[in-house]
Parts: C-alpha cells; sequence; structure tokens
C-alpha cells in the first residue's frame, strides 16, 4: 500500500538533498536586532544594566550573534572573512552616532514630536533607519544574505522597505513611514527627508541591468512629500529642492527647486476630462 502523501515526501525529500538551507540565519536574524538596538539604545533593553561589566558581556553577545550567523552561512559563502563580525563591531561607534543625529533631525522635523527619547522609541521611521544602518554597514562588509533579512524585517515590521545597498546621508528623516520603497543603488546625500509612499526607483525592472545604477540620487536637504515617485539611474535631485506630494519624475531637478502638482478646474465640455494634473517646476 502507498505511503499517504508519498509522492509529495519523496519530492521534498529529493528537493532538500540539493537546497537543505540552515534556518538559524532567519530565526537570529530579529534576534540581532533586538541586541543590537537594545545596546545602542536602552530604550529597546530588557533590563538597564550601566556597569562595565553589562555592557561588556551585551558587546560579546552581539558578536556572538554574528559569529554564529557568519559559521552558518560559510559552507555556502566559501571564501568569507571570519573578521567580518569583529569588523562590524569596530563600526559600531560611528553607526551609533550617525543613528543619535536621525532621531534628532526627526524631533526637529516633527512638530508632534516632544523628544528625542519619544522619537527612538515609538517612530516607524527611526526604527526602519536604524535597521538599514546596520543591515548597510553588514552589507558593505560583504556579509551575505543577513542584511537582506535585516531589511525585509523592517519592511514587515513599518512598511519601509529600504536596500541594504542604498547609500544613505546623515541626518535622515522618514515621516510616518508607511509604503516608503528605497532602491538598492539610491545616493541620498545629508538632510533629506521623505514622507509616507515616496518611491526611489529604477525606470526598468531587468535583470541585465543589475550592476548599473538603477535609482536616483537625491541632494543634500532636498525635501520629497507624500506618495512622490522618483525613478531612473540617471535621475538627479539637486540640493535644496521640494518635491510635492504625487510629483512622479523621471528627469533630472536643478538644485533649489520647486515641483508641484496643482489641480487645474475648467468647466467640462462633452466627455473632456473634469480636470487636468500638471507638473510645475
Amino acid at each position: 500500500m502507498d505511503e499517504p502523501n508519498g509522492r509529495l515526501i519523496q519530492t521534498l525529500l529529493e528537493a532538500r538533498k540539493h537546497h537543505c538551507f540552515p534556518p538559524d540565519v532567519r530565526v537570529g536574524a530579529p534576534e540581532l536586532i533586538e541586541k543590537v538596538l537594545a545596546l545602542l539604545f536602552p530604550h529597546f533593553a530588557e533590563r538597564l544594566d550601566c556597569s562595565a561589566v553589562g555592557v561588556r558581556s551585551e558587546v560579546a553577545v552581539v558578536e556572538a550573534i554574528l559569529t554564529r550567523s557568519l559559521n552558518t552561512l560559510a559552507p555556502r559563502y566559501p571564501g568569507l572573512s571570519p573578521d567580518l563580525p569583529q569588523h562590524f563591531m569596530e563600526q559600531l561607534p560611528e553607526l551609533y552616532a550617525w543613528l543619535r543625529q536621525d532621531a534628532e533631525a526627526i524631533f526637529e522635523a516633527d512638530p508632534a514630536a516632544r523628544s528625542v527619547d519619544e522619537v527612538i522609541l515609538t517612530y516607524p521611521g527611526f526604527y526602519a533607519i536604524a535597521i538599514y544602518r546596520i543591515a548597510h554597514a553588514l552589507h558593505g562588509l560583504g556579509f551575505p544574505l543577513l542584511p537582506r533579512l535585516l531589511t525585509e524585517l523592517a519592511h514587515q515590521r513599518t512598511g519601509v522597505d529600504i536596500h541594504p545597498g542604498a547609500t544613505i546621508g546623515r541626518r535622515f528623516v522618514i515621516d510616518h513611514g508607511t509604503g516608503v520603497v528605497i532602491g538598492e543603488t539610491t545616493l541620498i546625500g545629508n538632510g533629506v527627508k521623505i514622507y509616507q509612499g515616496v518611491t526611489l526607483g529604477a525606470l526598468q525592472v531587468q535583470k541585465a541591468l543589475a550592476d548599473k545604477k538603477r535609482h536616483p540620487t537625491i541632494e543634500d536637504d532636498v525635501v520629497v512629500y507624500a506618495n512622490a515617485t522618483i525613478l531612473g539611474g540617471g535621475t538627479v535631485v539637486g540640493r535644496g529642492s521640494i518635491i510635492a506630494g504625487n510629483a512622479f519624475i523621471t528627469h533630472s531637478i536643478p538644485p533649489e527647486s520647486v515641483v508641484t502638482r496643482r489641480s487645474e478646474v475648467r468647466h467640462r465640455e462633452g466627455n473632456a476630462e473634469f480636470d487636468e494634473l500638471e507638473y510645475h517646476i
């Protein structure tokens, strides 16, 4: 008598012989975020230990999680340097300084924020930026897979999707955050503010373009309001520009520009459209 579901079981067994991927890395991603954020910001800690012994212990735990993940991935990614966890830990002081600046910038930009502590503890934009910066540091060191797991975790929890390969400058602000998409080759300068629903994406989605710059460059001190879409690797939004909500941009914008989208109301004639939407630079 045939085994119940025998064909399914046999198919899966054959597949797993060729691809038996360890679940430890996926499980370790949220653990790493929890421990790194608790190490850098007491707001995320279950208990606060202010002793040197306690802090050293927390540092050792973070490095141990990274080492475990690296050892798990090593058979599938030959040539990984065993020093990657140590190099990441060496970057944490600067990463902490950048995140403090991000939190302060969000506080200064949002009239509803009552304190920097409130921003760190409750703002999804800060949480997504913090995970991105951790993932970006690991990505820059060549740590495989884990950076994508981290940013996808942020995506699930906040609705903000930032590829770890994107380059983002200091004092970055994401307000509200839901629906924000920032592609892999995006370059963002210092002091940039973006709002919910903003997409910094590619004009074309083709595998052959994987090694090309596909996403826009946003220069310093640009503000991009809700649901604006900016596409293309050659698209540069010049320093100090303001992009209005719902704008759709596929060409470069000069510095200190204002891009608005205005509804022009005119008399309805026959089947003509009721309103005409235009871009103004």
